[in-house]
C-alpha cells in the first residue's frame, strides 16, 4: 500500500512543482473538528479511539473526494513508513507517535489527507503548489460541508467549533503557505522578518513545521488566530502578509545580485558542483545547496522545467526516502552515501549552469 503510494505521489509531486513558482512553493489549509459525544483523543480509551477511528474512515470513503483513496491504520505501519509520510507532509510527527486507534485517510491524487485521532478527531488537510489560499479554501471549505451532513460536529455558539486545544477555538482554520527565502537568509535579513510577522499574528517554522529548522531557506508562515474572526477575514489577513513577504524576499535577492554578484556566482556554482560530485552527503547539507539551485532556476541559469527535479529532490533527499528506497535498513553514514549517489544520479542529466543568464538580471 505505501509503495502505491508513494510512486504515485512521485508522479504528483513533480506535476505540482511544475506549477510552483519562485518563493512559494505550496499552500496548504487545515482545519481541526471534532465529534459529538466522544472524549477528545488524548482523554479516549483504546475502544473509544477505535469506534472513532471506524467511524470516521467509513464516512471519509463515501465523500466523492475520497473516490479511490487510501486509508492506513497507523499502528499497521513501520516506523520508516511513517516517517515517509511525514516527510511528505501527509501527516505530522504527533500521529506517529499516536496510540492505537489512529489513521490517515489519503485522497487518489494526495491533495487531501485526513488525520484521525491526532490532537483532534479529525484533522483535514488539503495542499496545492502555489500561492493559493482562495483556490484551496473552496476545495477544503467544500469538503467540509460534505463530511457534516453524515458527522455531528462538536460546536458552541460562543465558542465556535470546539477543539483539544484552545489555540484552534473558532474557526480550527490554520493556512499556512510553504516559502522559500534564500534572499532573506543570506542577507541576514530573516530574524527581522520573523519578528515583525508575530507582532501580526503570523507565526513562522521550519520546512516540517513545529520545532523543526529551516534547512534548505525553507519556511512554513502561518495564521496564529482562529477565534474571533472569520475564515475569509483569517486568509485575507494572512495573504497580504505573505504578499509583503514576498516583496521583500525578491527585493533581498536582486540587492545581494547587484551587491555580491562573484559570491552569488560562487555559491550557485559550488552548490552544483558537490551536488553533481560528491560521494558523501547529509541530508541538512542537501536541501541547503538544493536551494541554491532552485534560486538558479528562478535566475534563469537553469531551465524552468527543472524546477520540478529540484523540488522532487528536496523531498526525496529527506532520510526517511533514502532509507526506503534502499530497502533495507541502513546506518547514518551509508544513507548520506546513496544519498549522493541518487544526487550525483540526477544531476548527470541537467544542463550546465548559464552563468551568463544572471547578467540578464541585473
Amino acid at each position: 500500500m505505501i509503495e502505491s503510494l508513494i510512486n504515485d505521489e512521485r508522479a504528483e509531486l513533480t506535476q505540482a512543482a511544475k506549477k510552483a513558482a519562485p518563493v512559494v512553493l505550496s499552500t496548504r489549509i487545515r482545519l481541526a473538528r471534532n465529534l459529538v459525544g466522544q472524549p477528545f483523543p488524548e482523554r479516549a480509551d483504546v475502544l473509544q479511539r477505535r469506534e472513532v477511528l471506524t467511524r470516521c474512515a467509513d464516512q471519509l470513503s463515501a465523500l466523492p473526494q475520497m473516490n479511490n483513496g487510501s486509508f492506513l491504520d497507523i499502528a499497521n505501519l513501520s516506523a520508516l513508513e511513517k516517517q515517509v509520510l511525514v516527510e511528505r507532509h501527509l501527516i505530522s510527527r504527533e500521529l506517529c507517535d499516536g496510540e492505537a486507534g489512529t489513521g490517515v485517510y489519503i485522497n487518489k491524487g494526495q491533495t487531501c489527507s485526513v488525520m484521525i485521532n491526532e490532537e483532534d478527531h479529525l484533522r483535514i488537510q488539503f495542499l496545492k503548489a502555489g500561492f493559493n489560499l482562495k483556490s484551496v479554501w473552496k476545495l477544503i471549505d467544500a469538503f467540509d460541508s460534505e463530511l457534516e451532513k453524515t458527522i455531528d460536529v462538536a460546536f458552541s455558539e460562543d465558542f465556535g467549533y470546539l477543539t483539544a486545544c484552545p489555540t484552534n477555538l473558532g474557526t480550527g482554520l490554520r493556512a499556512s503557505v510553504m516559502m522559500h527565502l534564500p534572499g532573506l537568509v543570506i542577507s541576514g535579513q530573516m530574524e527581522r522578518v520573523i519578528r515583525a510577522v508575530s507582532q501580526l499574528g503570523i507565526t513562522v517554522r521550519g520546512l516540517f513545521g513545529e520545532g523543526s529548522d529551516a534547512s534548505g531557506h525553507i519556511f512554513q508562515i502561518s495564521n496564529q488566530q482562529t477565534l474571533g474572526e472569520s475564515e475569509s477575514d483569517i486568509l485575507e489577513s494572512l495573504a497580504n502578509v505573505l504578499k509583503t513577504v514576498i516583496d521583500h524576499e525578491l527585493n533581498a535577492r536582486f540587492k545581494y545580485l547587484e551587491e555580491n554578484r562573484a559570491k552569488l556566482l560562487d555559491q550557485i556554482g559550488r552548490a552544483f558542483g558537490v551536488l553533481k560530485n560528491a560521494h558523501v552527503i547529509a541530508s541538512d547539507e542537501a536541501l541547503n545547496l538544493l536551494s541554491f539551485i532552485r534560486l538558479a532556476v528562478d535566475f534563469g541559469m537553469l531551465p524552468e522545467a527543472n524546477r520540478a527535479d529540484v523540488d522532487r529532490l528536496v523531498i526525496e533527499s529527506q532520510p526517511g526516502h533514502v532509507q526506503y528506497a534502499a530497502q533495507e535498513g541502513i546506518a547514518p553514514d551509508v544513507r548520506d552515501i546513496a544519498r549522493a549517489d541518487k544526487l550525483r544520479q540526477e544531476f548527470s542529466n541537467l544542463p550546465a549552469l548559464a552563468f551568463d543568464k544572471l547578467a540578464e538580471q541585473e
